[in-house]
C-alpha cells in the first residue's frame, strides 16, 4: 500500500468514526476533514511521513473522542428536535428521515412476521396455541428485519445479503425438520430446549453481527463496536419493554372500566407484535443517538464491576467457610452460567467503554479482581459439573454446561494474563481488546453446535 493510499485509509477510518454519531452533519465533518489535512499536509512539508503526520494533526486537533464529545453537546438541541420531531422545530434532515421510515417499515414487517403463522392456524395464544412453534422460529422469523436494518444502512451487496440469509435458512431448517417432541406436549427434551436457547445467541453472533459490520466481519475493531451496539440496544429494548408494559397496563385499565376484556387484544396482538418491533425500533434509536448514548457505558460499568465484584468475592469466601459445594440441578448450572456469561458482558462492555490509549487506572485493577473471581468460580462450576458427569454420565443440559464453562475458562484466564501484562505496562490495552473480539466466534460456534448438533448426538433427548 502506497503512503498516500495509507493516509486516505486513516482519515476514510477518521470520517467513518464520526458518521456513526448523528448530531455531527455531513458539513460539519467535510469542516474538520479540512482542518485535517491542512494539518497533515504542514507536516509533511516539515518532514514528517504520512503515517506520523496523520497521528499528530488528529492529536492537534483534540483526541476523536473530546472532539465528539464536544460535538454532541454542541448539537444535542439539534439531535433531539430529529428525535421527536415537534411542530414548528427544525425539520430533521432527509437522511434521518429516510432511515427512520425505514426502521418503522422494517419495524412493522417483524410485527406482521410473527403473526402470520396464524393465517395458517398456529396461534401464539388462545386455548390451541403452538408454543413449540414459536419457541423454535420466533428469531428465525424476527431477526431478519433487524439485520436487514443495517444490511440496508451498510449498502450491502447482492453476495453480502445472500452470505446473510444463510444462516437463517439453516435455523430453520434445523429448528423445523428436526423430531423434536415439542415442548408444547409437556415434553421435557434437554436438546429441544437447549437448541432454543443457544438459537439466538447464534443468529445474533453471525448473521446480526454479520450485517451490524456491513460483512468487513474480520475486523476487530468492527467487533468491538458490535458490542458497544449490544449493550446500549439491551438497555434500549429494557427501556422499551417496561413501556410497553405500562401500555398494556393502562390499556386492561381502560377497556376494563367500559365492561370490555381486553386480555386477549393484549396477549395476542399488543405483546407479540410490540415485542417483534421494538427489537428494530431500539437497534435504529442506537444507531440514531450514538453520539450521545455511549455515556451510559462507563456510568453502568463503574457501577455494576463493584457490585459483581462484591457478590462473587463473598460467594467463594462462603463456599469455603461453610464448605459447601455447587449443586448440579439443571437451574442452579444454568444460574451459574447466566452469571459468568453476564460478568463477561460486563468485561467486554467496560472495554469497550475504556479509551485503550489511557494509562492504567484504579478501576483498571477492581476489573481485573473481577475476572479472577469469576475465573474462581468458574473452576468450581467445572469441579461440580465433572465429578457429577463422572458418577452419572454425560447428558446434554451437563454437556452444554460444560462446554459453556470450558470456553469461559480459557476466555477469562487469558484476559486475566493480559490484564496482568498492561497493568505491568508489558502490554497494550488493545492486546485485550483484540482477544475478546476474536474470541466472539469461539461462542457463536458452541451455540450453533448445541443447536444443530446436540440433538443428533443424544438422540434427541
Amino acid at each position: 500500500m502506497t503512503k498516500d493510499a495509507l493516509l486516505e485509509e486513516r482519515i476514510s477510518e477518521w470520517r467513518e468514526y464520526f458518521r456513526r454519531r448523528q448530531a455531527v452533519k455531513p458539513a460539519d465533518i467535510d469542516e474538520l476533514e479540512d482542518h485535517l489535512r491542512s494539518q497533515v499536509d504542514a507536516l509533511s512539508e516539515a518532514g514528517l511521513d504520512a503515517d506520523e503526520a496523520f497521528f499528530v494533526a488528529v492529536k492537534r486537533l483534540g483526541s476523536m473522542d473530546s472532539v465528539a464529545r464536544e460535538f454532541a453537546g454542541e448539537y444535542s438541541e439539534r439531535l433531539w428536535k430529529q428525535l421527536v420531531v415537534a411542530p414548528g422545530a427544525e425539520a430533521a434532515s432527509p437522511v434521518v428521515q429516510r432511515e427512520a421510515l425505514v426502521a418503522i417499515g422494517l419495524a412493522a414487517g417483524a410485527a406482521i412476521a410473527i403473526k402470520v403463522p396464524e393465517l395458517f392456524g398456529v396461534h401464539f395464544d388462545g386455548p390451541d396455541h403452538n408454543e413449540a412453534f414459536y419457541a423454535h422460529n420466533a428469531m428465525i422469523l424476527v431477526l431478519p428485519f433487524f439485520a436487514a436494518l443495517f444490511a440496508l444502512k451498510r449498502g450491502m451487496r447482492a453476495a453480502g445479503w445472500f452470505a446473510l440469509a444463510v444462516p437463517f435458512v439453516a435455523a430453520a431448517l434445523i429448528m423445523n425438520l428436526m423430531p423434536f417432541a415439542g415442548i408444547s406436549n409437556n415434553v421435557e427434551r434437554q436438546t429441544e430446549i437447549l437448541s432454543v436457547i443457544h438459537l439466538p445467541i447464534g443468529l445474533w453472533l453471525t448473521a446480526s453481527l454479520f450485517a451490524y459490520v456491513g460483512g468487513r466481519w474480520r475486523s476487530h475493531d468492527q467487533r468491538m463496536n458490535f458490542v458497544r451496539f449490544t449493550g446500549e440496544w439491551f438497555i434500549y429494548y429494557v427501556l422499551i419493554a417496561l413501556g410497553g408494559a405500562v401500555l398494556a397496563g393502562f390499556t386492561a385499565f381502560v377497556f376494563r372500566a367500559i365492561g370490555f376484556n381486553p386480555e386477549p387484544l393484549i396477549a395476542q396482538w399488543i405483546v407479540p407484535c410490540g415485542a417483534a418491533g421494538a427489537i428494530v425500533i431500539g437497534a435504529w434509536l442506537v444507531e440514531f443517538k450514538q453520539g450521545v448514548i455511549e455515556n451510559m457505558a462507563p456510568v453502568l460499568t463503574w457501577l455494576f464491576t463493584p457490585l459483581f465484584t462484591a457478590l462473587l468475592l463473598v460467594f467463594v469466601a462462603t463456599m469455603v467457610v461453610t464448605g459447601n459445594a455447587i449443586s448440579v440441578e439443571r437451574e442452579v448450572l444454568i444460574g451459574f452460567d447466566l452469571l459468568l456469561v453476564l460478568v463477561l458482558g460486563l468485561l467486554l462492555y467496560a472495554i469497550s467503554a475504556r479509551d485503550p490509549q489511557a494509562p492504567p487506572r484504579l478501576f483498571d485493577r477492581l476489573q481485573l479482581l473481577l475476572v479472577i473471581a469469576a475465573l474462581v468460580v468458574d473452576v468450581l462450576a467445572l469441579w461440580a459439573i465433572t465429578a457429577r458427569i463422572s458418577e452419572f454420565g454425560f447428558s446434554p443440559n451437563k454437556t452444554a454446561a460444560l462446554g459453556l464453562n470450558i470456553l469461559l475458562l480459557i476466555n477469562l484466564g487469558w484476559s486475566i494474563v493480559l490484564y496482568t501484562r498492561f497493568l505491568t505496562g508489558r502490554s497494550p490495552f488493545k492486546a485485550l481488546e483484540r482477544w475478546q473480539t476474536a474470541y466472539l466466534p469461539a461462542f457463536a460456534a458452541w451455540a450453533w453446535v448445541v443447536v444443530a448438533i446436540f440433538p443428533v448426538i443424544f438422540k434427541y433427548q
